[in-house]
C-alpha cells in the first residue's frame, strides 16, 4: 500500500477524476491567502477568535467608527502590501493559462490572484488597494491615501502592525492613540473616504454578482478553495451550481457549509493540493 505524502492527500485522485475533462469556475476564500501570511476569519486556527469587523452602517454614519477604521487599517497596510502569492495562487493561474479555468471568483480583497497571473478575476468583495469618496465618487489608490494619512499623523504608520493582531482585512487590533488620529479626506471635495471593498452589512453590487454567476454557468464544474462558505455572497454560487447540475468540488482545511453539496471534498493545504491538481490535469 502506498504511503500518502502531504502533497498527495487521500482524496486527490477523486478530485482529479471529477475535474479531468471539465472547465472550472473557481470560488476562492480567505484560506488561499493564509499561506501568504494573511489571516482568515473562520479557518481552523481563527474561528475561535472573536472579531467584529467594521459594519457598513457604522462606517457611513459614525465619524468615530471611520476614525477607528482608518487608524487601525493604516497600521496594517504594510502587512497587506508585503504579502506575495503562494503556490495555491500560482497553480490557479497556471490552470487558467492552460485553458482549464473559466475564471476566479474571489472573496478576498488582497489582489494576490492577479499578482500570481490570473487574468479573469471577479473581486466579489472589491479590493483594498482602491479607495472611493462617498461624496463625489472620486477614485484614488490606497497608496496615495496612505501617504495622506502619514502626513496628517506623523510617525503613526511607521509603527506598523507590531503592536496588535492583524485581521484578514488588514485591520490591526489596537486602541492606544486612536482617539487622536486624523482620518484622511477626499482631496477633491473633502468628503468621506472608504476602501473600495464590501463591508459587512453592505451588498455586493448586482453587476458583479451577475458576472460571477455567468462564470459558474459557463463552467463544467465549480471548484471551491479556501472558503468556509459561511457568508451567503459566496455560498450562493454553490447553490447555483447545484441547481444547474454542475458538480462542486471543495478543497479547504476543515468543514464548510457547502460539504453537503460537494461531489468531492479534500481537507488539506491548498499549497499542496492545487499544484498537484494542476500537474495531474496537465497544466
Amino acid at each position: 500500500m502506498d504511503t500518502l505524502t502531504p502533497s498527495r492527500p487521500a482524496d486527490l485522485d477523486a478530485l482529479v477524476d471529477l475535474l479531468r475533462d471539465r472547465r472550472l469556475a473557481v470560488l476562492a476564500g480567505a484560506g488561499i491567502s493564509t499561506e501568504s501570511g494573511i489571516p482568515d476569519y473562520r479557518g481552523p486556527e481563527t474561528r475561535h477568535i472573536e472579531r467584529r469587523p467594521v459594519q457598513y452602517d457604522d462606517f457611513v454614519r459614525d465619524a468615530a467608527a471611520r476614525q477607528r477604521y482608518w487608524a487601525r487599517a493604516s497600521r496594517g497596510w504594510a502587512r497587506m502590501t508585503g504579502a506575495r502569492p503562494n503556490d495555491g495562487h500560482r497553480a490557479l493561474a497556471t490552470l487558467e493559462a492552460a485553458g482549464r479555468v473559466e475564471g476566479v471568483i474571489t472573496q478576498n480583497v488582497d489582489g494576490l490572484h492577479q499578482a500570481a497571473g490570473s487574468e479573469r478575476v471577479v473581486e466579489l468583495h472589491g479590493a483594498l488597494d482602491r479607495v472611493v469618496c462617498l461624496g463625489c465618487d472620486a477614485r484614488q489608490s490606497r497608496q496615495s491615501v496612505q501617504a495622506q494619512i502619514a502626513a496628517r499623523n506623523p510617525g503613526w504608520v511607521d509603527l506598523g502592525a507590531e503592536t496588535g493582531r492583524v485581521a484578514p482585512d488588514g485591520d490591526v487590533e489596537i486602541e492606544a492613540g486612536v482617539a487622536a488620529f486624523v482620518p484622511p479626506a477626499c482631496p477633491a471635495c473633502g468628503g468621506v473616504l472608504k476602501p473600495d471593498v464590501v463591508f459587512f452589512g453592505e451588498s455586493v453590487p448586482k453587476p458583479r454578482v451577475a458576472e460571477a454567476a455567468g462564470m459558474v454557468s459557463r463552467a463544467d464544474a465549480l471548484l471551491v478553495v479556501g472558503s468556509s462558505l459561511a457568508v451567503y455572497s459566496g455560498y450562493r454560487f454553490v447553490r447555483q451550481a447545484e441547481k444547474e447540475g454542475t458538480p462542486v468540488a471543495i478543497v479547504t482545511l476543515g468543514e464548510t457549509r457547502g460539504h453537503r453539496h460537494a461531489a468531492v471534498a479534500v481537507d488539506a493545504r491548498l499549497g499542496d493540493v492545487l499544484p498537484a491538481l494542476a500537474d495531474a490535469l496537465g497544466a
